[in-house]
């Protein structure tokens, strides 16, 4: 009997997207993952508008087989006084979905940023471009720029030391730019302001680590039922990085968090999406040990590569090259797709912008070229290990 092969897809933003259907069908990938980017959080997405979207992506020989994000609207997060009407909007979109037939619904639960970067253009040896992350531009930019308070008891003696180092260097243009690489991580359709940070960082100073997992493990229990009649699956990816930053606190990170969520809300639909880079970020996570936790809920996942530093700072590597072993990974990741009635959904997390690449315009880390070299990479270990 032939063994199954994972489901090849790539993210795509939509018609806008200097990536196009036909370039996605060229890499290979045979399905999308994409999201109404251009509906306000919190609103509910209508059924003409996903099957337009549904439409576009069937035309091209593709199929819509991921949704990410639905975003989560803060006020489900922090649960305030208007939660309610957010959660009811959730469950009309999840059940739009399902009607068009999109049952696999990626999400965050990430306070305020979707993500956090302080390099989106990091210079690699061989002239490629990888997001990177780095502690001391990050508490700078706390201590300095935001002037959170008491924001340096969260950096240690070295971290400090490199700041007060890049302070007596740096232009107002490259903190201005540092700045704007840091604020790309908050999902919004306005102009965040400084302050508009600072008051949401006061929130959740407030809220606390476990006011958050409550309040994740709510917002499921609230779902459920649509999530059950339905037959819609939900998969939170995991905090990027798996760390606490800027006073925000953080319940996706790591194995404890894991089995908190799993057990929490211990039904079918409440699934994972399983992001090797974003959890292998910390050195301190064994990805292996968490897969085997969660395996059986890993409806979705994003396979990217991390070279992390001694002090922490990391950037995004090729797929098949950092500190995680992706043969591994892949190894489980195929075992546990035999087990299933349909192939696991798995796309090329990111990618260096390289190339022809190197002279346009594009969303950080979703360039063509290396997106098709990191599947292309993909592929062959899947086949590789399928063969042996």
């Amino acid at each position: 009997m032939s063994k199954q092969k994972l489901e090849q897809t790539w993210r795509w933003y939509g018609p806008n997207d200097s990536v196009s259907l036909s370039d996605v069908k060229q890499a290979g990938a045979t399905g999308i993952v994409s999201a109404l980017h251009y509906i306000a959080h919190g609103e509910i997405w209508p059924v003409e508008d996903i099957l337009e979207r549904k439409n576009i992506i069937e035309s091209a020989g593709l199929t819509w087989s991921v949704v990410e994000s639905v975003p989560v609207h803060e006020a489900i997060k922090t649960k305030s006084a208007d939660a309610g009407k957010y959660i009811e909007n959730y469950k009309q979109t999840l059940r739009n979905l399902a009607s068009c037939g999109i049952k696999t619904v990626c999400y965050n639960f990430m306070p305020v940023l979707d993500w956090t970067r302080t390099d989106l253009e990091y210079e690699m040896k061989d002239g490629s471009k990888a997001l990177y992350f780095n502690w001391s531009d990050l508490a700078l930019f706390d201590i300095h720029i935001l002037k959170r308070e008491g924001a340096e008891k969260d950096y240690n003696a070295e971290i400090l030391a490199q700041v007060e180092e890049k302070l007596t260097s740096l232009t107002d243009a490259d903190l201005k730019l540092l700045t704007q690489n840091i604020l790309m991580g908050i999902p919004t359709e306005k102009e965040i302001l400084l302050e508009d940070l600072t008051a949401s960082i006061n929130i959740y100073k407030n809220i606390g680590t476990e006011g958050l997992k409550d309040n994740l493990l709510w917002f499921l229990s609230e779902i459920a039922d649509t999530c059950q009649e339905t037959g819609v699956k939900m998969t939170i990816h995991p905090d990027d990085p798996p760390f606490p930053i800027l006073g925000l606190p953080r319940v996706v990170s790591n194995y404890d968090n894991y089995k908190a969520i799993l057990e929490g809300v211990n039904q079918p639909f409440n699934g994972f999406c399983f992001c090797t880079g974003s959890l292998g970020a910390n050195p301190n996570n064994d990805l292996l040990s968490i897969f085997d936790l969660i395996k059986d809920r890993v409806y979705f996942t994003h396979l990217r590569n991390v070279q992390i530093d001694e002090l922490g700072n990391f950037y995004e590597a090729d797929h098949l090259e950092g500190n995680v072993d992706m043969y591994k990974i892949m190894k489980s990741i195929v075992a546990e797709n035999q087990k299933r009635d349909t192939a696991i959904p798995f796309r090329p997390d990111h990618g260096h912008q390289m190339l022809d690449d190197l002279n346009k315009v594009t969303n950080p880390g979703y360039s063509a070229i290396g997106r098709l070299r990191g599947l292309a990479e993909l592929r062959g270990l899947e086949l590789g290990i399928l063969g042996s």
